[in-house]
């Protein structure tokens, strides 16, 4: 899986027409809903604000919209570009101010599918890994070696809790390894177990 590096707004016109393409990086469809309200609400005078994203973690929701330009002629073709290029997690909106030339639906086609492919490009891709998380509970006095350590480490430190004890929240590809590494590091005193998964970026 990927997404885009960071959010990004990029303008190409064609024939006097303007389409302005905003891209963000979203967490679920709610807040690819609340980015699309406010794109609409930033160009509120734009003739259409077509759309596209892809979210649910493995890319499985996909949706797109042409807003009032013939079927087929803009939200699918951005849905193409961010299916293509493998992204997830990622919501496109395309607002499009009308120059007074009709492109026909082929130029319709090339304009919203070449505004958001220059985007992605501008914006760059980064690789996103699943991985499990691992929540370790540990003694307090051994806290701020440990997390000093698993910081180090190969592995990712998603969260420390503090109280009676200190709990971090580890993302992993291997927690059998990470266990025998806790094992190693607090004398076989820290526990852990694998209580979910989450979305990382590589490297």
């Amino acid at each position: 899986m990927r997404t885009i590096r960071g959010d990004i707004v990029h303008e190409l016109v064609i024939h006097r027409s303007r389409f302005i393409c905003a891209l963000a990086r979203v967490a679920d469809e709610a807040a690819a809903r609340a980015f699309i309200t406010e794109r609409r609400r930033a160009h509120w005078n734009a003739g259409h604000h077509c759309t596209a994203y892809v979210v649910g973690g493995d890319g499985r929701i996909r949706r797109s919209s042409d807003d009032g330009e013939p079927g087929g002629t803009a939200g699918l073709p951005m849905l193409e570009v961010l299916r293509h290029r493998e992204l997830v997690e990622v919501v496109a909106v395309v607002s499009r101010y009308f120059g007074g030339v009709k492109l026909g639906a082929g130029g319709l086609v090339r304009a919203y599918g070449g505004v958001v492919s220059e985007a992605v490009d501008l914006a760059g891709t980064v690789e996103l890994l699943r991985l499990p998380v691992v929540t370790v509970v540990a003694d307090y006095r051994d806290g701020g070696g440990l997390e000093a350590e698993l910081r180090r480490g190969p592995d990712r430190l998603l969260d420390v809790r503090y109280g009676d004890d200190i709990e971090f929240d580890v993302a992993t590809p291997d927690p059998e390894r990470l266990g025998a590494r806790l094992a190693s590091m607090t004398g076989g005193a820290a526990v852990w177990q694998t209580t979910g998964e989450t979305v990382v970026e590589a490297g």
